[in-house]
């Protein structure tokens, strides 16, 4: 009658703890959406600028030597880089949770019972040994190994490690989107530091013109053809152009330390070669397909791999319902003295005992974790579909901008050309009394505005071309 009530009470519990494992929640999944426009508003060509390697798509020595120093010394890069290493860590913590534990104990003490207790009555009439009876104060002795191991029925675990393993890989691209984010912000600044030296000597031809100007109408004045008037008009205008040499110097000192920052190193003088700033090739980019961007850009594969991981994280939180197995074992030697410690098989103890445990009632921590891991795996897919968009937008944004900023350029370097010859046609025109001083004034104002222009029109150039390699995913490989 015994056996067959044990038996029934364990049929009962195995028939609970299957019924709990039913009862779970259901696998939510959500899908992403990967699909991207066809191409760019334009023609259907495969050939992708971001296959090309960031020294073979920058000519430039001085500015690959920047970013080649960045890459090593950068202190951001390095914080990612320990990042990864965590990352790496904790991937090999979830594997060693689904492994068996091992580990080895031993212990002495000394146990003293009343003999007024069941116990110590017992003790009281047993013996050691033939007339030896079981002392009040007993020592105790022992050593052994013991072992314990969660058998991951459900793969709760071995989810755990990939989740853990898919982070591990989206740091590896977190880092390499942060490598084409420094490469494109020194870049930028390296183009940015050109068309300021540029500008720097333009004002430097400026004041020059000028200078030469102003002493032509004191000049002038002397013969009463102009009155004071115009002299002072002159003498602001030198004066206005002089302080504009000291704004441009300011930005090349700010531009120049924010490329030493990045560069990872104390303020000094960056290494540049300015003088072909108008020159510099802007070649064609090739933007490929937009489905490549998948495969190009470290974000959307970060992205993705972030999805991947919260996706395992919702059967990790599912599999928490499920009953779990934990198994225990021991093995190793226990005695009241020393000389009997290590005698088999009358010190010898061992033991071996299997749980199968499932929630029952009051699960409510379980759920809000599978819920709030549900929820987690939802924002991830938003999250990729977002930056899926946003890369597509970028690229679209950028082939736009090079193509409108090409005309612009051509436009603006006529103007440069006429407004420069109109600077010698004034001149000319108020030394024979048939055009004023003011003319001469806007004249030269207009010439240099335009100058000016073309320089930042010139920057932009180069900076969408950077700015595109970056958003087609070039730059980290």
């Amino acid at each position: 009658m015994r056996t067959k009530r044990i038996k029934t009470y364990i049929g009962i519990t195995l028939v609970a703890l299957t019924y709990t494992a039913c009862k779970g929640p259901s696998f939510v999944h959500t899908k992403e959406n990967k699909t991207v426009p066809a191409n760019y508003g334009g023609a259907q060509d495969s050939t992708n600028t971001a296959k090309t390697k960031w020294k073979d798509f920058f000519t430039d020595p001085n500015l690959n030597a920047l970013i080649d120093t960045a890459l090593k010394n950068n202190q951001e890069l390095n914080i990612m880089l320990q990042e990864i290493q965590v990352a790496k860590n904790e991937v090999r913590a979830r594997k060693g949770e689904y492994l068996p534990f091992l580990g080895a104990g031993a212990s002495a003490g000394v146990d003293k019972v009343g003999r007024h207790t069941s116990q110590g009555a017992s003790d009281a009439i047993t013996t050691i040994a033939p007339g030896q009876p079981t002392p009040e104060i007993l020592p105790d002795y022992m050593f052994g190994v013991y072992a314990s191991w969660e058998v991951d029925i459900w793969q709760k675990l071995r989810n755990a490690k990939r989740a853990a393993f898919k982070r591990f890989l989206s740091t590896i691209e977190g880092k390499n989107f942060m490598v084409t984010q420094l490469i494109s912000e020194i870049a930028n600044s390296y183009y940015e530091l050109l068309a300021l030296d540029n500008q720097l000597e333009i004002v430097k031809q400026n004041i020059e013109i000028q200078t030469n100007a102003l002493k032509i109408v004191k000049q002038e004045k002397e013969s009463t053809r102009v009155t004071e008037l115009a002299v002072r008009r002159f003498e602001a205008e030198v004066f206005h152009t002089k302080s504009l040499q000291f704004d441009i110097q300011q930005k090349i000192v700010e531009t120049e330390n924010r490329i030493n920052f990045l560069v990872g190193r104390f303020p000094q003088t960056v290494q540049r070669d300015s003088q072909n700033f108008n020159s510099l090739p802007n070649d064609t980019i090739y933007a490929g397909l937009p489905s490549q961007l998948l495969g190009n850009r470290t974000d959307i594969k970060k992205a993705e791999l972030e999805l991947m991981a919260s996706k395992l994280d919702v059967k990790v939180a599912r599999a928490r319902f499920y009953p779990s197995l934990n198994i225990r074992a021991g093995a190793g030697y226990q005695a009241f003295n020393p000389a009997f410690l290590i005698k088999t098989p009358q010190s010898l103890i061992y033991s071996l005992a299997g749980d199968l445990v499932a929630p029952l009632i009051n699960r409510n921590a379980i759920k809000a974790a599978y819920y709030s891991a549900n929820n987690k795996q939802i924002q991830a897919v938003y999250n990729y579909e977002r930056t899926i968009l946003n890369a597509y937008i970028e690229v679209a944004n950028q082939v736009s901008n090079i193509s409108n900023l090409k005309k612009s350029y051509e436009l603006k370097s006529q103007r440069v050309d006429a407004l420069t010859q109109s600077i010698t046609i004034s001149n000319n025109l108020f030394k024979s009394a048939r055009a004023d001083y003011m003319e001469v004034l806007m004249t030269q104002r207009d010439a240099l505005e335009s100058k000016f222009e073309l320089i930042e029109t010139k920057k932009q150039q180069m900076n969408a071309r950077v700015n595109i390699y970056k958003a087609l995913g070039g730059g980290w490989n």
